[in-house]
């Protein structure tokens, strides 16, 4: 006996064997007299037409990359939830077009006829999988999910390749520093992008980025950090880069359960107890690695510790002078080798290269590496 996902899947079959999709017709600029149909289809209808032509290094054929799983699966969640939608054309090819058999005019509007006629798929793969395992799950639900396509008529394999490459070599993604800014205006407007959030893991951004909004208004960091479209001039860091550098912080599970207020407060007085032990390097930080992506990536690595030594030791969190006690020693003390070969230490170790030391660990190793030097000259935290 049939069940009631077959009977959705031979009723949708049913409907697409005679699709007849409205589409407006586009003149390509690159294939001489060839046109391009724009339109939208059911999910359903193209599930069962689309081929995705996999690259076979061997006989040169294809050209799209095998499909990440996780991305499928993650595409398919975010869609069950409504959590996204598919706004975006997927871009299509019928091989053999016949204009005879795949197009019609009817009452002075032009209809798309595929029949059971391949579409080989250009860009999108990554959708129409997830849609594919959505249609297969939920038949009735998803089969009549509207999908926009461009669909173009009678491209060879070769010329498919080339729009492949157009697309996937000159699509630029959004810099890192506008994306978090926009994650965070979405989380504050739409609770359930907050909860897709903490689902995957991923809800410190929002956080991270109110925070670095927040310090942007301190003393210490007035005019240094860098937000999306705005000039370079005397910022030192891009607000991207403090975002990333709070990771650590807000994973602790005192400071990442305080309020912002209170985050706000402590990081003020540690950045300040810095700046007491080290004047010089905030005179003109432009100059110094200090207040850049490496320095603040490497020093709230650091803040932890102090912050629980501070803590064990019942002093004040709040306090510049309780910081530039604990930091005093260790910050004096650092010195490396600069790339002219000479020692620099205390101020100058975090001098601009080449007379400073401090570009030498500007990789992630180069960081944790020095983190971890400046944390063994940190005091032990106390037991009561």
């Amino acid at each position: 006996m049939a069940t009631s996902n077959d009977e959705a899947r031979a009723r949708a079959r049913s409907a697409e064997a005679a699709l007849a999709v409205p589409v407006t017709l586009r003149k390509t600029t690159l294939r001489r007299q060839a046109s391009e149909a724009l339109g939208v289809m059911p999910a359903g209808a193209l599930v069962e037409r689309y081929v995705i032509p996999r690259r076979d290094f061997r006989k040169k054929t294809g050209y799209q990359r095998e499909p990440s799983r996780a991305r499928i699966n993650k595409l398919a969640h975010d869609l069950r939830k409504k959590r996204v939608d598919l706004p975006t054309v997927v871009l299509l090819n019928l091989r053999d077009f016949d204009p005879e058999t795949h197009l019609a005019q009817e009452d002075g509007h032009t209809t798309f006829r595929p029949g059971d006629s391949p579409l080989h798929v250009v860009d999108g793969q990554h959708r129409l999988e997830a849609l594919a395992l959505l249609v297969d799950e939920d038949p009735e639900r998803w089969s009549p999910f509207q999908v926009s396509f461009t669909c173009m008529l009678g491209a060879t394999e070769s010329e498919e390749m080339g729009e492949f490459y157009v697309v996937n070599s000159t699509a630029k993604s959004v810099r890192t520093d506008l994306a978090l800014d926009l994650l965070k205006q979405r989380a504050e407007s739409d609770p359930s992008v907050m909860d897709a959030l903490i689902e995957s893991g991923e809800s410190w951004k929002v956080e991270a980025q109110g925070l670095t909004e927040e310090l942007s208004r301190t003393s210490i960091w007035s005019g240094r950090i860098r937000f999306p479209g705005e000039p370079k001039a005397t910022t030192t860091v891009g607000s991207s880069g403090m975002v990333n550098s709070l990771r650590d912080p807000l994973a602790n599970h005192y400071f990442g359960r305080i309020q912002r207020a209170q985050q706000v407060q402590l990081l003020d007085a540690y950045w300040k107890g810095i700046a007491s032990v080290v004047p010089e390097v905030f005179q003109d930080p432009t100059e110094y690695a200090l207040q850049k992506t490496t320095g603040v990536a490497i020093m709230h690595r650091v803040f932890i510790p102090v912050l629980e030594y501070l803590r064990s030791a019942g002093e004040s969190l709040i306090e510049r002078d309780s910081y530039r006690k604990v930091l005093e020693r260790p910050l004096l003390d650092l010195q490396g080798d600069t790339a002219d070969g000479a020692i620099a230490a205390g101020p100058d170790f975090w001098r601009s290269e080449p007379a400073g030391a401090a570009g030498g660990f500007s990789s992630h190793a180069g960081r944790r590496v020095l983190s971890a030097r400046i944390k063994a000259q940190l005091p032990a935290p106390e037991v009561a």
